[in-house]
């Protein structure tokens, strides 16, 4: 369908990709993966011919049709979300149907079809972008960071749609979950290449691992290799008898191919400091009445108290009060009744992807992130901003030149170089590439405060998560255990409304069955005297109709709470076995953040193994 042949682009001294090879057929299913900066829009640009290669050729198959989400927001018309989504086709009648419905999978209401395009944020014009694309049934779909503004909910039913494209589809994503839900092939750019890797993510990681053990391994021969070389040369270059072998030496290490490792595997390894330590009762609202308008309650009578160590996920569909609630417990909004109430010795930090922290605009980056109470050293603080992007001469850019992702990431980094003991964390993920969510979730991982934090993205929440709150519509549901114990719970309490309802209708069944075998003229039960105001119980043969209700109901009731006492004693041995399982890994991801431990390769080679093994059993009993 397309092809791609030793193609190179480049943008002034930098170089993105140097004779770069691809193949897309039909029903690829491709994630491009890759740090930010190094090229992944400008090669989905390149694909689109909204940008053209400097070397190489770019060949399409005749006929073939593409659908493009940009990152940002896209160009629209003046018109209401029904008609741009119909685009050309607003005529016709047999699209519309579909159009909603899609609509309503990205959590549009019927109300807002009619809405002005104009009127809708960043994030809900993309959705609409979306919906344009999924109706059009492009041949590709070339989709560069899709779930950005998606909530959990709607993130999941796109996930489920994408699954039964029948085009082909290449993806940019930094979300995990969403990459293995959807892909059978890894793109990865790195070092102005393109390398491609068959399966899973996880498939990717692990060979990815392997080559990098392999370079890295080759590396340290190189470098034995080139210090004995040096050695031998310094030694004998000065004398006669051997001067003649010493310059073969040079002009060999001259002539050497030198290996070089990525900037990502030089990274030392680091412990983020931790807070003070707070008391065991952290933050509590009680009796909370909160509005905007002072006429529709977004919460009325909200109770919630946050405990020492707990890592809390807010969870539910957009606009159900997850970004008002994290607001509140930061005090960062005004409520018109009850009590936000810190406990004994808590510092709270609000971090929020809207509200990137304030930062002195004459400043560089290192110079804002130097400026804490801890006072780290400018080589600590210069590998924590590494990981969050800021690398090189990056942290010699003004405060003021930041776009609104840096200083989200600056914000991040400084946080995390002096936490407070409570972190409030609204969308941190958002501006990450894959590799500082890592180190974003190593550090929270072992961090020893509370953390109650808002996130789409279903990897980072099951990796961090250990309690559940499930917002909608201005109601909390707490729930004591990881995402995937909210899951299993939300399945369950699903299930039991669905056996409930059909229990009512075997029962209201066997009901009809018995009053329509009463004989005419038997005292008429209620289907005859709809309107007598006398409960069927007390007329004639109904009695016995009513004895085999009452035996009916009771069976299917206690066959209902056995089966629940089953699943339920099933679910809290699965959830012992896992919490010993993930006690476990936190242990071993503990030790393997210290410092020290680095110092030991074979220790570091032993936890890695026991880390695999464990993590393999966690996915398995997902």
């Amino acid at each position: 369908m397309i092809t791609l042949r030793n193609v190179s682009k480049s943008f002034g001294n930098q170089t993105l990709f140097e004779s770069i090879s691809l193949q897309i057929n039909d029903r690829d299913r491709f994630a491009l993966i890759g740090p930010n900066g190094a090229g992944k829009s400008t090669l989905f640009k390149l694909i689109m011919r909204l940008e053209e290669p400097d070397e190489g050729e770019i060949s399409l198959r005749s006929g073939v049709t593409f659908g493009y989400l940009p990152q940002e927001t896209t160009t629209f018309s003046h018109r209401h979300v029904l008609e741009e989504v119909l685009g050309d086709a607003s005529g016709d009648s047999t699209r519309a149907p579909r159009a909603k419905q899609i609509l309503t999978g990205l959590s549009f209401r019927q109300s807002d079809f009619e809405r002005l395009i104009s009127e809708l944020s960043g994030g809900w014009q993309m959705r609409v972008a979306i919906a344009r694309l999924l109706l059009e049934e492009p041949d590709l779909l070339l989709l560069d960071e899709p779930t950005n503004h998606l909530d959990l909910e709607s993130l999941l039913w796109f996930q489920n749609y994408l699954q039964n494209y029948h085009g082909a589809i290449f993806l940019i994503s930094h979300d995990r979950e969403f990459i293995n839900d959807l892909v059978n092939r890894i793109v990865e750019v790195r070092d102005q290449k393109l390398n491609v890797y068959t399966g899973s993510f996880e498939d990717y990681l692990a060979q990815r691992q392997r080559d990098e053990e392999n370079l890295v391994s080759a590396y340290h021969r190189q470098q034995k290799e080139i210090k004995e070389l040096e050695e031998f040369i310094n030694k004998f270059r000065a004398k006669a008898s051997t001067a003649s072998r010493a310059q073969a030496k040079i002009k060999y290490l001259e002539k050497m191919e030198r290996i070089e490792l990525p900037e990502e595997l030089k990274t030392v390894g680091f412990s983020f400091p931790q807070p003070s330590r707070s008391g065991q009762n952290v933050l509590a609202l009680k009796n909370i009445r909160q509005s905007y308008d002072s006429k529709t309650w977004v919460y009325d009578g909200l109770d919630l108290t946050l405990e020492r160590g707990q890592k809390i996920a807010l969870v539910g569909p957009n606009g159900a009060g997850k970004s008002t609630l994290i607001k509140l417990l930061a005090g960062a909004i005004p409520y018109q009744e009850g009590e936000r109430k810190l406990g004994h010795n808590v510092v709270a930090g609000y971090f929020s992807q809207h509200r990137a922290e304030m930062f002195r605009p004459g400043r560089t980056v290192l110079e804002e992130a130097l400026d804490t109470q801890r006072h780290h050293s400018e080589q600590t603080v210069r590998t924590v901003l590494g990981s969050f992007l800021f690398r090189g001469e990056a942290v010699f850019k003004k405060v003021e030149v930041l776009s609104g992702g840096e200083k989200s990431r600056l914000g991040l980094a400084r946080l995390l170089l002096d936490p407070p003991n409570l972190l409030l964390l609204d969308e941190p993920t958002t501006h990450l590439d894959m590799a500082s969510v890592d180190v974003l979730l190593q550090a929270l991982k072992t961090f020893e405060g509370t953390i109650c934090f808002i996130s789409h993205d279903v990897y980072y929440i099951r990796q961090l998560a250990d309690h559940v709150i499930h917002v909608k519509s201005g109601k909390v549901i707490w729930y004591p255990g990881d995402y995937d114990y909210f899951l299993h719970k939300q399945a369950q309490e699903e299930g039991e409304e669905a056996e409930l309802f059909r229990s009512e209708e075997r029962i209201e069944k066997a009901h009809h069955r018995g009053l329509s075998s009463s004989p005419a003229g038997s005292g008429g039960g209620s289907i005859n005297h709809p309107n007598d105001g006398f409960p069927p119980t007390t007329r004639g043969n109904d009695s016995k109709n009513v004895i085999r209700k009452s035996k009916e109901q009771k069976r299917l009731e206690a066959e209902q709470r056995q089966a629940r006492y089953r699943h339920e004693q099933e679910g809290k041995r699965k959830q012992a076995v896992l919490k010993q399982l993930k006690d476990s890994e936190s242990l071993l991801l503990s030790e393997m953040a210290r410092l020290e431990t680095h110092q030991n390769p074979a220790r570091v080679k032993e936890l890695s193994q026991r880390l695999g093994e464990i993590q393999k059993q966690i996915k398995a009993m997902l």
